[in-house]
């Protein structure tokens, strides 16, 4: 059962700051792993493979209207897809879009949305860790809304993950957008007249990756069942007041012992967009993060 009500620690603060530090390598990992199934005891699957993806939404219904749009524009034939959302009925606009899309059916991709607590959505690990535990796909992508699975993207994924074992993979690239202003045209969205949406694909580049980060985590189903997401880490399942920062990411890749291993995937694209919505805080505060973002952008 989820919690609807942390009490916060005055610990919690000096809890995140050393999970940092050990994520970072400070810390064997061995100290907090789970034990995972050694790598000739997991399952080689091949043919036809199931894959979930985990996806979370809050105030980002612009760009899950995108992501959930790749999967009906452009459906898989080679696999099958549980496209699991976790998201809050307090987020109108988001609970609307999910409705709108529990109506499309599309070939190969089954609709799963997920409802939390709003302070158990907002550590993105909560949600992710349930999901990995209880999944019973070959292989589970843990990843953000503003990602797309456009043309090839998920039969590229089955033929790549073809009898492999690894615990972790990502794609070698993916195409992105510069950082978008909140007034883009790409970010006009109405509830009330809702579409399938494509993207213009002149305003994506490609850009290499060299690690398995927050939306590019793709597991193995059984390391997902084994392990969950980061489900030794005590700080990371507590529900909380606001939307965290996901250091959970660089901690879960920690947790594997690995960065991943980069694989051809088409079709990946991100929507990338200078300010935060889901974060909540006076103006001033978020026009300081903006900034960070902008300055510290990969392009």
């Amino acid at each position: 059962m989820h919690k609807t009500s942390p009490q916060p620690n005055w610990y919690d603060p000096w809890v995140g700051r050393f999970l940092r530090l050990a994520a970072s390598g400070w810390v064997p990992a061995s100290w907090f792993r789970k034990p995972l199934p050694p790598e000739g005891e997991r399952a080689a699957r091949t043919g036809v493979l199931d894959i979930e993806i985990v996806s979370h939404c809050w105030q980002y219904a612009h760009f899950l209207v995108y992501q959930l749009s790749s999967l009906a524009l452009y459906p898989p034939t080679r696999a099958t897809v549980t496209m699991t959302v976790y998201y809050n009925g307090e987020d109108e606009k988001t609970r609307a879009l999910l409705d709108f899309f529990s109506r499309q059916q599309v070939p190969g991709v089954t609709w799963n949305w997920c409802e939390l607590p709003k302070e158990s959505l907002f550590r993105r690990a909560i949600g992710r860790n349930e999901a990995a535990l209880n999944s019973r796909a070959d292989w589970v992508w843990f990843t953000d809304c503003d990602l797309l699975f456009r043309d090839g993207c998920l039969d590229g994924l089955s033929d790549a993950l073809q009898g492999r074992r690894d615990a972790l993979v990502f794609p070698a690239s993916e195409r992105i957008t510069t950082l978008l202003a909140d007034d883009d045209p790409m970010f006009n969205f109405d509830p009330e007249q809702l579409r399938l949406a494509d993207i213009d694909d002149s305003r994506f580049v490609e850009q290499q990756r060299t690690r398995a980060t927050g939306p590019l985590q793709i597991t193995h189903g059984d390391v997902a069942r084994a392990a969950g997401y980061c489900d030794s880490l005590g700080y990371y399942q507590k529900p909380a007041e606001k939307w965290c920062k996901a250091h959970e990411d660089r901690a879960f890749r920690w947790l594997l012992g690995t960065r991943g291993m980069p694989l051809d995937i088409p079709g990946v694209y991100r929507i990338r967009h200078i300010s935060k919505g889901r974060y909540t805080g006076s103006e001033f505060s978020t026009r300081i993060r903006s900034g960070v973002r902008k300055a510290t952008s990969e392009h």
